[in-house]
């Protein structure tokens, strides 16, 4: 697999703001220090595929994509088969963790959607929110399959001759303001401009810090919700505060797009507080 060609995010294993709680083990996100973080990175490292699906003429708003992405990964994180100790995808999700939490997003249609869906995984599907992109016609909601972890260089067939090119989603119309503190919100770093799969990869991370930083109960109140959530870009005068606030901050690797150590996402959840 070549990174270039991949929407591959990569958490920085030392430079995750804010204490990471994982009630197993700590994931290389939580690193202790940088040797930590090294020891880590000599693992073997695995991969959390997603596969948005892109119809020609009928593609998803961007927005909705990347709730669907970010929803995708805590319905996983909260699948029995990837919690329980006798889960199918237990195994493969404690060696995911062991490495650098990557993400890499692909993109779908047709046939190549039909036998990403026969793949074991879990496929979650948007609102399609946003306004009539004609009179008669809201836009499809967006379909998003996430699937168990891969090795780095051993992605199953089907998957691995997906592209990412066509990823680079719009919204037909700005998404609607979210009021503070009404819901968990993924805010984007305003200063960067990011394709949608890289994105919905940054977006995933700040879901799973988040998700890691609640407790059982929260997390059973999420998702009896469905894992409400909204992803939005930050103010340029907020975004900053958003940063140094304690809240979960995803500091991207650099493998794509972005230049190592950079702020791309902050996760914000009334039920953690400031600085939860």
């Amino acid at each position: 697999m070549s990174s270039g060609l991949d929407h591959t995010a990569g958490v920085n294993t030392a430079g995750v703001s804010g204490s990471i709680i994982n009630p197993s083990r700590p994931p290389a996100v939580a690193a202790d220090s940088d040797a930590e973080a090294a020891v880590r990175d000599a693992n073997p490292q695995y991969v959390l595929p997603l596969v948005v699906r892109i119809e020609r003429g009928a593609p998803p708003q961007r927005t909705d994509a990347l709730e669907t992405a970010a929803r995708a990964v805590l319905t996983f994180l909260a699948d029995p088969r990837s919690t329980e100790p006798d889960g199918e995808w237990t195994p493969l999700v404690e060696a995911w963790s062991d490495g650098r939490i990557r993400k890499v997003v692909r993109r779908a249609r047709g046939a190549e959607w039909t036998r990403a869906e026969a793949l074991p995984g879990i496929t979650v599907i948007g609102t399609g929110a946003g306004t009539d992109t004609y009179a008669d016609k809201r836009p499809e909601p967006a379909q998003v399959r996430v699937f168990p972890p891969v090795p780095l260089d051993g992605w199953p067939k089907d998957l691995a001759r997906l592209q990412v090119s066509g990823t680079d989603l719009t919204d037909a119309e700005p998404p609607a303001h979210v009021k503070a503190g009404s819901q968990p919100v993924l805010w984007l770093n305003p200063d960067l401009e990011m394709t949608a799969g890289k994105a919905m990869a940054q977006v995933g991370h700040a879901a799973q810090l988040a998700w890691w930083r609640l407790t059982e109960g929260q997390r059973k109140a999420w998702a009896a919700e469905g894992f409400g959530l909204a992803v939005r870009v930050a103010t340029r005068e907020d975004w900053p505060v958003l940063v140094g606030s304690g809240r979960p901050v995803v500091r991207d690797a650099g493998f794509t797009e972005v230049a190592p150590g950079s702020c791309t996402a902050v996760a914000d959840l009334p039920v953690l507080g400031v600085g939860g």
